[in-house]
Parts: structure tokens; sequence; C-alpha cells
């Protein structure tokens, strides 16, 4: 596969020209993504390290969660971090197919995880006597490798089709990152067919999941009639913190991409709220709240200190 373009690289215009404002964004987006990867690998060391959490099909999925979070931050945080110090940025062909591979490939493992996870509280929660046979390992399994093949399927039809596209002329894309619809205005042939392929492959199978888990979480709900009501209030915390989260990630997703194939200038705010927030709020409105895994962690850091104090005692 080899691509026609006389483009070599791309110019970034990133979130703003102006230097004070670079400085600020520079301390957000270094804090932002400090703060998301340590919180999820905190979780991921956890869940890991605990024989209880390790064992319990909801937080394998969640450790999973932190460990894309992580991931997807990753792709996306570092770029604009070191991009913010200077004033002309710039991006290689390669490396924004890349770029554009990786945030697509990840962010669709991640629906497919949420979906995931939707289903594991409809069974814990409307079918508790069948949990344990239904939420098996092997089903756990199935589910994290249909997670990554729909992830890499989702994003190599996007990017097989974009790598070939002509790029003979401009090269400016005003953004912090590379994304399909920006890429698209700059080619030098029709894209049309290609931007609405996007739209299905990327904002109908948001618009779709999305659909799924709201009357998922819409039948978990109403059933929750017949339990105690100690049971609805766990129940109710559960499921608030899914859908949040469900919500923080697919609103944006589908504003950016179930739309018209376009680049507006307020793509680079939405893009910031669905690639820096729901990685950075994950851990706290889903774990850091729950009693298991704060104990847990407690267990852990204590567990650090003692191995701490026996090293030191060991060199003196």
């Amino acid at each position: 596969m080899q691509n026609q373009s006389f483009v070599t690289e791309f110019v970034l215009l990133g979130l703003s020209q102006n230097a004070n404002i670079q400085k600020i964004i520079f301390v957000v987006f270094l804090f932002s993504y400090l703060a998301t990867v340590g919180f999820n690998l905190i979780i991921v060391v956890t869940i890991i390290s605990s024989p209880a959490l390790r064992a319990s099909p909801m937080y394998f999925f969640l450790a999973f969660l932190s460990f894309l979070d992580a991931c997807f931050s990753s792709v996306v945080a570092p770029k604009a971090i070191v991009d913010s110090l200077y004033e002309r940025k710039t991006i290689s062909f390669k490396g924004c197919m890349t770029q554009v591979f990786a945030e697509h490939f990840f962010s669709g493992v991640e629906v497919i995880v949420l979906t995931a996870m939707a289903y594991d509280r409809y069974v814990a929660i409307c079918k508790p006597l069948h949990y344990a046979s239904i939420m098996n390992w092997r089903l756990c399994g199935i589910l994290i490798g249909v997670a990554w093949t729909g992830g890499f399927l989702h994003s190599i039809t996007q990017i097989l089709f974009t790598f070939q596209l002509p790029f003979c002329g401009p090269n400016v894309i005003d953004h912090f990152i590379c994304d399909l619809f920006p890429l698209l205005e700059l080619a030098c042939t029709d894209t049309h067919i290609l931007g609405f392929l996007v739209v299905v492959n990327s904002g109908l199978i948001c618009i779709i999941n999305f659909s799924l888990l709201l009357i998922s979480y819409c039948v978990i709900l109403r059933s929750l009639r017949s339990h105690s009501a100690e049971g609805r209030r766990k129940a109710f915390s559960t499921c608030g913190s899914h859908i949040t989260v469900v919500v923080m990630f697919f609103v944006p997703c589908i504003f950016e991409y179930a739309r018209p194939p376009a680049a507006f200038s307020f793509d680079k705010m939405v893009t910031i709220f669905f690639t820096f927030l729901p990685p950075l709020f994950n851990p706290l409105i889903y774990t850091f709240r729950n009693k298991e895994v704060k104990n847990a962690i407690k267990r852990l850091w204590t567990r650090f200190l003692v191995i701490s104090d026996e090293k030191q005692n060991i060199k003196f």
C-alpha cells in the first residue's frame, strides 16, 4: 500500500497561537495527563494485586477500562503537551496516520468494553442467582477478545482509506491532533463517500451503542422495584456511575462524528472533552468512591510502606 501524497508533514494550529495561553495549556494538559495515568495505573495495580477484586468480573472490566484510558490518553496528550511549548507544531504524515489509527482503535475497544460492563451489571442486578454461571471467565475472555477485534476493525477500515488519499496542497490542520474530518478537508480529491463511511463507522456505531446502553440501564432500573431499599441504593449508585461515564464518553463522540463531514472551530473543545475528561474522571467516578477499592488501595499502600521500611532497615 503506497500513498501518492506530496505532503510529508502536517502543521497543527493547536488550541491557541497566544504564547501566554499556550503556557497555561501546557500546565493544564501536563497535570491532567499525569493525574490520568497515575489514577488509572493505581486502579490497575490495586485490582491485580487484590485476590478478592481480581476474582470479580466487574473489577476485571474496570481494570481493563483503566488500562485503556491510560493508553488512550497517551496517544493524544504527550504530543499536545510538547506542541504547546513550540510556536510551530508539526507532525509527520506517518505520525499523523498512526495517531488517527491509535485514537480510533482504543476508543473503539472502549465502546465495546463499556457495553460489556453494562451487560455485566444487567446480569448482576436482574439475574443475581445465575451471575456466576453466566459471567464466567470464558465469557469475560470472549468479550475482551471481541473488544480488541472490534476496535481494530473499526480503526483499520478508516485508516486504510485515509492513508491512500492524495494530499497535494495545503497541509495546515486547524486542530491540536490529527483526526479524520480535518484530514478529509485537506485531501485533493472528492471525499464525500469516505466522509459517509466515517459517519457510519464512527457516528452510527456510537449512536447504536449509546442507545443500547441507555435501554439496558432503563431495564435495570425498572427491575429494581422488586429489590430491597438497600439493594436499590447500591444498584442506583453503581448504575449512576456507569451512566455518568457513558454519557461523558458517547455524547461528545456522537456530536463529533454523527454529522455531515465537516471541520468546525468548536471541534477542539469537544475533542478535549472526550479525550481528556473521561480518562481522568473514570477512576474517580467508578472506583475511588467504591468502598472495596478504597480498602484495597489502603492495604496496597500499607504493604508498600512496610516493604519500604524493611529495605531501609536492611541498609542500616
